[in-house]
C-alpha cells in the first residue's frame, strides 16, 4: 500500500517585507526617543539678556517663561526697562516658548493679569526649572523661595538649575555691597540645595553668556540621561 505523504514547507519572507518590518521597529523606537527627549522647562526670569541667548539653543522642548508682565514682555516693541522683554518678532522665531505670568515671588507687587494658578499651569509637568531672576535684592530670595516651596506641593522630582555668578565675578556686574549680594546668592542656592529632591547650582563667569548657556544645557541633558537611564533600568527589574 502505498501512502503519500504532503509535507508543507513555508515560503521565506520576502526581503522587502523583512526590511519593512525593521524600518517599522526603527522608526516606532525613534519615536519614543524623541517623545522622551522632549522636556517641559520652566524658565522665571527668562526674559533677561541671558534669557535671550539660551531660550533658542532650547528649541527641542517646550518651555515655559515665567514674567511678572507677560503682556509687556510680549510686546511687538520694548516700553519700559522695568520689566523683562523678548517680543513678538522673538516668539515669533521661537514657537517652543510661551509667556506665562506669575507673582515674582512677592505677593505685594503683582502686576501680570493672569498671575493665579501659575503654581499648577507651569510647576505641576515641569521636568526642569532654570532660576534665572536677576537683580540682587531681597526679590531674589522671595523668588526661589516661592518656587522652592510650591514645585515641592505640586511637583517635588522636578530639577531645579540655579544659574550665580562667580563671588570673583560680582563686582564686574553688580559693583557695590559684594558680601551681602554673595551672601544672598548663597542663601539661595542652600534653599535649593537643602530642600530640592533634584538640584544643580552653577557658578558661571560674568559676560560669557555662549559658556554660560553651554553649561546649563549640559546640566539639563546630563540629568536627563540618568533619569532616562533610571526608569530603563526600574523597567527591567519588573
Amino acid at each position: 500500500m502505498t501512502v503519500n505523504v504532503t509535507v508543507k514547507v513555508d515560503r521565506p519572507m520576502p526581503t522587502w517585507t523583512i526590511l519593512l518590518l525593521v524600518w517599522s521597529v526603527i522608526l516606532a523606537s525613534s519615536t519614543v526617543f524623541l517623545q522622551a527627549s522632549a522636556l517641559n522647562i520652566v524658565i522665571p526670569g527668562g526674559t533677561g539678556r541671558l534669557g535671550r541667548i539660551l531660550l533658542p539653543k532650547l528649541q527641542d522642548h517646550d518651555v515655559t517663561v515665567l514674567t511678572r508682565n507677560a503682556f509687556l514682555a510680549a510686546a511687538p516693541s520694548r516700553v519700559t526697562e522695568v520689566f523683562g522683554f523678548l517680543g513678538r518678532l522673538f516668539l515669533a522665531k521661537n514657537p517652543h516658548v510661551r509667556l506665562r505670568d506669575w507673582d515674582g515671588g512677592d505677593l505685594l507687587d503683582i502686576v501680570g493679569q493672569d498671575f493665579l494658578g501659575w503654581q499648577e499651569d507651569a510647576l505641576e509637568k515641569a521636568d526642569v526649572v532654570v532660576h534665572l531672576v536677576g537683580g540682587y535684592t531681597n526679590q531674589r530670595e522671595m523668588a526661589t523661595e516661592r518656587l522652592v516651596r510650591e514645585s515641592l506641593r505640586v511637583n517635588p522630582q522636578v530639577l531645579h538649575v540655579t544659574v550665580n555668578l562667580k563671588e570673583e565675578d560680582i563686582p564686574q556686574v553688580t559693583p557695590g555691597m559684594v558680601t551681602v549680594k554673595a551672601k544672598r546668592i548663597l542663601d539661595c542656592e542652600n534653599m535649593v540645595r537643602d530642600n530640592c529632591i533634584n538640584a544643580v547650582c552653577l557658578r558661571l563667569e560674568a559676560n560669557r553668556e555662549e559658556e554660560a548657556c553651554a553649561q546649563i544645557c549640559k546640566a539639563i541633558n546630563t540629568w536627563q540621561m540618568e533619569r532616562q537611564e533610571q526608569e530603563t533600568k526600574d523597567s527591567v527589574s519588573k
